[in-house]
């Protein structure tokens, strides 16, 4: 077998993957319910949130929180202040990928 399986997590309880964590890149799984999320901090690589279902609250640097739906890909920038929350109802599904590895 060349490649490698990965299996993510498939439920609606809070949960943070590391699937792949390499030199090459990060690549994270998170399901978060309401009121959850990630502490406030500063991106350490270049980010690309993919909202897999449910709706992203984000504020970034100094702007007001903004949300996006399932479908959306966000990429931000290395060094930008991040506060990621589930702000509604349903659960919260992403994929985060660090590029270049941290």
């Amino acid at each position: 077998m060349i490649e490698t399986v990965f299996k993510l997590y498939q439920g609606n309880d809070k949960t943070v993957e590391k699937v792949v964590f390499d030199e090459n890149l990060n690549y994270i799984h998170a399901v978060f319910n309401k009121g959850e999320g990630l502490p406030e901090h500063d991106s350490n690589s270049n980010v690309y949130m993919t909202i897999l279902r449910g709706t992203l609250s984000i504020a970034l640097g100094s702007q007001e929180t903004r949300e996006y739906g399932s479908g959306t890909l966000l990429k931000i920038p290395v060094g930008t202040k991040m506060n990621v929350k589930n702000l509604r109802n349903e659960p919260l599904e992403l994929i985060i990928v660090k590029a270049p590895a941290p």
